[in-house]
């Protein structure tokens, strides 16, 4: 058996990093794709709301898909690095204090 005694923080927020920036960026794409559907779907509510012009609400929801493929990745790729580094130090703390967790590496 071997024992994780310490796992370091700069990998684990790396690797955090790399892990929710994935998950960000299929999250990203389809809030895009969503967006680029119910965008059209806008103007066929009719009325006027607000004075604000149809074609402004179809070019909003056509911004929002482009910026969430962008927005997603970059926030849950650093928001899931700190909580991966912050959840290291704490099994840092933990193992210190109990043990390292055993693994069989065969």
């Amino acid at each position: 058996m071997a024992v994780v005694k310490r796992i370091g923080l700069g990998s684990a927020f790396k690797i955090g990093l790399v892990l929710y920036g994935i998950l960000g960026l299929c999250v990203g794409i389809f809030v895009a794709i969503l967006s680029s559907v119910m965008g059209p779907l806008g103007g066929l509510a009719g009325g006027n709301p607000g004075g604000v012009q149809s074609w402004d609400l179809r070019s909003f929801g056509f911004g929002m898909g482009i910026g969430a493929v962008l927005f997603f990745p970059l926030c849950y790729g650093i928001i899931g690095g700190l909580f991966a580094a912050i959840s290291a130090a704490i099994y840092n703390l933990v193992a210190r204090l109990v043990g390292g967790l055993e693994v069989d590496i065969s």
